[in-house]
């Protein structure tokens, strides 16, 4: 079977610190005609069913634990008959969305096998302390969640997160993957590896987050 990559779109509220904003979020699903791993399970169930649409489901790796990618996880897990793959690290913010809900722990360099190839996780602390990016060596393509956008970092402006870390994460362990790694991100559009790094980008012009490390822009 080809393997392939499948987006859902999904809109509701992310909610820290006594703050509630409106979001629009990714649903990645990696497999093939007969199985698939979700990446993310944000707001509402029924369009990710659907996207699934009867296969084996391997698990449901949410790439961070803040609500609006955790939002439906446990609904999902009882549906699909899928387990839950969050990095312990966001535990903390887990137990506030789900709490007393178990999930398996996702550890840095494990693999989970889809569709005859292997899902990478890499953690990529910043954005929260768990944050964990997926990565696709044979198809060149990388999950970010909100670790890495078109043009900049994730947020880390609230609790559990820290700018420091999001960006010794993004240089020492994303900007090692190829230049042409398709980059596919938690909220809007994707962007490459290139693309934000300018050591490697075809386009230095555009390498504006790597720019901005170096000259110690972005706060």
């Amino acid at each position: 079977m080809t393997l392939r990559v499948d987006r859902v779109v999904t809109s509701g509220t992310f909610s820290l610190d006594g703050g509630t904003w409106d979001v629009d979020n990714n649903i990645w699903l990696i497999g093939d005609d007969n199985e698939v791993v979700i990446v993310d399970a944000a707001h509402t169930a029924q369009p990710i069913i659907d996207a699934v649409g009867g296969r084996k489901v391997v698990g449901i790796v949410c790439t961070h634990g803040h609500n609006d990618h955790v939002t439906v996880a446990p609904e999902l897990a009882e549906k699909l008959d899928a387990p839950i793959y969050l990095n312990p690290a966001d535990d903390v913010l887990w137990e506030m969305t789900h709490p007393g809900v178990k999930h398996l722990s996702l550890e840095d360099d494990q693999r989970i096998a889809v569709a005859g190839t292997d899902i990478l996780a890499i953690h990529t602390p910043g954005h929260s302390p768990g944050s964990t990016c997926l990565y696709l060596p044979e198809a060149g393509e990388l999950f970010s969640g909100d670790t890495l956008f078109s043009s900049g970092p994730g947020a880390t402006g609230r609790s559990y997160s820290d700018f420091p870390t999001i960006i010794g994460s993004i240089r020492d362990k994303l900007f090692a993957l190829p230049a042409e790694t398709k980059v596919h991100t938690g909220h809007g559009d994707g962007t490459t590896i290139g693309t934000e790094a300018p050591v490697k980008s075809v386009d230095p012009r555009r390498s504006t987050l790597c720019e901005s490390i170096h000259q110690g822009r972005l706060r």
